[in-house]
């Protein structure tokens, strides 16, 4: 395995600590996790800080395995300056896609209820009078999934590098399509090439779906996972065609 390269040493380092903070000062995910914009608990910084920051153990853990498999592959190639460019940018565009796809989760609710009689200012007043508060009367004009995309658009916030890591699944993808990848947990050898876009498949089914392929709610930002992939494709397609591939940032 290729041995690890100083930004992903250092990315690795960062999300290490910060996970270990929130355990002793909880307050910190309030001010780094990625909340809804029109909630009071949105900060500008969040849009960074937000991939540097984990729910639990596993989350943390597979992550930065990700991270410490495909990113020192990837920056012995790029170079450090590039590499951490586009590992952040992967991160903007999960969190980009992210907002826009609770945005119209959000704002679908909106509009039928501002068609049925209530005011914008009464509904947010609302949902930000405490998390996971709604109005009753609000069940006789949205169904059962419009009311469920609102509280789930609007009060949990999004943390982890996994929008990153997508983007560098899709960069490995590019440099290395018949490299041959498998699960954890289903160690059956397939070409990066095949691997990537089930992934991404199966994220996309989820997202849509609004669980797992198992039929199961995950709690899970696919949509993150999907902005950070495309993020990727779309920086990586652009340097493939000005062969800005073959030029390393830092020499």
């Amino acid at each position: 395995m290729m041995p690890i390269t100083n930004v992903v040493k250092q990315l690795l380092i960062i999300n290490v600590i910060l996970f270990g903070a929130t355990h002793f000062v909880p307050v910190l995910t309030e001010y780094f996790a990625l909340f809804y914009f029109d909630t009071p608990y949105f900060r500008a910084w969040q849009i960074l800080t937000h991939m540097f920051m984990h729910g639990s153990l596993m989350h943390i853990f597979f992550n930065m395995f990700a991270l410490y498999s495909f990113g020192s592959t990837i920056e012995h190639f790029w170079g450090g300056k590039k590499f951490l460019f586009f590992y952040i940018s992967c991160g903007l565009g999960a969190a980009a896609l992210h907002t826009a796809v609770n945005y119209y989760q959000v704002n679908s609710a909106i509009d039928i209820l501002v068609s049925n009689g209530f005011t914008e200012n009464s509904i947010f007043e609302v949902l930000n009078y405490g998390r996971n508060n709604y109005n009753p009367n609000w069940m006789q004009f949205l169904s059962h999934s419009q009311l469920e995309g609102l509280m789930s658009s609007y009060y949990p916030y999004s943390v982890g590098a996994s929008g990153a890591i997508y983007g560098l699944l899709v960069a490995f993808a590019f440099m290395f399509p018949n490299a041959e990848l498998a699960l954890m947990f289903i160690p059956i050898p397939i070409k990066a090439k095949f691997f990537v876009p089930a992934i991404l498949l199966i994220d996309l089914y989820s997202g849509f779906n609004g669980g797992s392929i198992f039929g199961t709610s995950t709690g899970v930002a696919h949509f993150a996972h999907l902005g950070g992939a495309l993020m990727g494709f779309i920086m990586v397609l652009i340097w493939k065609k000005n062969e800005f591939n073959n030029m390393r940032w830092d020499r």
